[in-house]
């Protein structure tokens, strides 16, 4: 029993998550922080989360600084779930920033230090060649993320995504509610179109990264929710 015990133990995997705090971030942590297949958690974080767990590590960075914790981007899997808002962030250069530099910052470093996996949560119709800010630039990130070159990366395109969140987002509130009556009216093609919750997104993440099948793969968000 001890011996089977070690055995396990050693082929668990390490995961770094950027993005811990959010909702599909928060929600990936207590999957990985459950599941045996990970023996470590590390998260990236702008202020401390206060959880304490065993498995977790939790290092409190600065973003604009990543190159100083280049040593800590290793293991199985980069885990990037970095977002933002216009209300929060309504300087232009700053969001890209944050949707785009740090994550492809993020998938150099795991280029270097020989992780396998990476995966980001984009948007439903993220496309570089758009008009609207928002898609455009969700399409210019999954475009750099895949042509840093690592063997595996998995993009998520969910639609909107559901979970009770930390901070308000009023449109949100608004939009949620409808979209529970649209839903099961959205069939064939429009299916990638009905609402998410992160914690589907988030065990959709979970259980592409145990599967070991390298290549580049885009999951919209009715791809998810069969995954999960």
């Amino acid at each position: 029993m001890y011996f089977c015990k070690e055995i396990c133990l050693n082929m668990a995997y390490k995961a770094i998550i950027a993005g811990a705090s959010g909702l599909i971030g928060s929600k990936l942590l207590t999957i990985l922080l459950n599941q045996p297949e990970y023996a470590e958690v590390v998260i990236l974080v702008r202020k401390s989360t206060g959880i304490q767990h065993a498995k977790l590590k939790e290092l409190v960075i600065d973003y604009d600084q990543l190159d100083n914790y280049a040593d800590e981007i290793s293991g199985h899997a980069i885990f990037s779930c970095l977002g933002t808002t216009n209300n929060k962030t309504s300087d232009k250069n700053v969001y890209r920033k944050i949707d785009h530099d740090y994550p492809v910052k993020l998938a150099q470093l795991a280029l270097k230090n020989g992780v396998k996996q990476f995966h980001l949560v984009s948007s439903i119709g993220a496309n570089a060649q758009s008009s609207t800010f928002y898609i455009k630039l969700k399409g210019e990130t999954e475009e750099d993320i895949i042509k840093v070159g690592l063997k595996t990366v998995h993009i998520y395109q969910p639609s909107l995504i559901t979970g009770d969140r930390k901070e308000h987002r009023l449109a949100e509130k608004i939009i949620t509610p409808i979209m529970k009556l649209i839903d099961p009216l959205l069939f064939g093609s429009l299916k990638k179109y009905r609402s998410i919750p992160a914690q589907t997104i988030a065990m959709a993440m979970f259980k592409e990264s145990i599967n070991n099948e390298e290549g580049i793969f885009i999951h919209p968000s009715d791809n998810i929710k069969q995954i999960a």
